[in-house]
């Protein structure tokens, strides 16, 4: 099997999608690419429990792609092994009459992790310059002085919109939160093929939604969205991740593997040091249990 060449899949410069590949397999099969995600999510694991007993970061994992892309499937293989209070997972709906009446960051601030939990978006902030983009027209429930009509959407309200996402996540990481961005890179056919799965399969139906083939004819226009956002946000203190999707079993190993060993990066966190006079007493502790009738 093929070891995760990290660097292949962060962001650092401009890209374009079209030359980004979907498919991966590794160099594995589906049992050695199971295997091996057992025993990353393992430790992926312990490190979770040292970053709570740590205490001082968090970490924030961004999930986008496609429809079908394989966010769900992958929340659930790759954080198996962790602390069910050690992570949460926001799934990013249509905003609420309560969300609407703030601003569209708020919803997710509030949702951020706090120190020592991992917390996993699926969907995320970034569906605001990607799905209100596509449609100008559902920026317009949001209220916002100067905006009356779609027409008063232009290239410098998404420039702006870049700037203060750039903003948001430089100020948390500044504070504490490790971001990771995962864009999950699913080819036209792959999606065709798992939409149709979606209806013959009985057991799957009912993840099938006739506006999924209706956003699916927006497919390049949301692929040029997608490649807008990354390039304008892939930042040192927030890098984006293009992840080929098409295997999703590969898809969940190399995610698994960018979050261990970036986050084994992290030295400092450790679990913290008992006290000198708890120590010294140890043996006394461990006594009096061990003497209790």
């Amino acid at each position: 099997m093929n070891k995760v060449d990290i660097a292949s899949y962060k962001v650092t410069k401009d890209i374009k999608l079209s030359d980004c590949t979907t498919s991966q397999d590794l160099n594995a099969s589906d049992k050695e690419l199971k295997k091996n995600l057992e025993t990353i999510r393992e430790d992926l694991g312990k490190f979770q429990d040292k970053l709570y007993a740590h205490g001082k970061y968090s970490v924030l994992i961004c999930l986008q792609g496609t429809d079908t892309a394989g966010k769900d499937s992958l929340i659930r293989e790759v954080f198996k092994d962790f602390n069910a209070r050690g992570v949460v997972v926001h799934s990013f709906k249509v905003p609420t009459e309560l969300e609407l009446k703030h601003d569209y960051i708020w919803r997710h601030y509030i949702a951020l992790p706090a120190k020592g939990k991992f917390s996993v978006f699926n969907r995320t902030h970034y569906e605001n310059v990607l799905v209100t983009r596509v449609h100008p027209e559902y920026i317009l429930g949001e209220n916002i002085p100067g905006i009356h009509t779609v027409a008063d959407i232009d290239q410098e309200f998404w420039n702006k919109r870049f700037e203060q996402i750039n903003n948001f996540e430089r100020h948390i990481a500044e504070n504490g939160t490790i971001v990771f961005k995962f864009f999950l890179h699913l080819s036209k056919e792959e999606q065709r093929q798992r939409l149709l799965r979606r209806l013959v399969l009985r057991e799957k139906n009912w993840k099938f939604s006739p506006g999924d083939l209706k956003e699916r004819e927006l497919w390049d226009e949301y692929q040029k969205c997608y490649e807008e956002a990354v390039n304008k946000t892939s930042k040192p203190h927030a890098p984006w991740y293009i992840v080929p999707a098409d295997n999703k079993k590969a898809a969940r190993v190399i995610v698994a593997s960018i979050l261990l060993e970036e986050l084994k990066k992290y030295k400092d966190v450790k679990e913290p040091e008992l006290n000198d006079k708890i120590k010294a007493n140890l043996e006394t502790y461990k006594n009096q249990l061990e003497n209790e009738s």
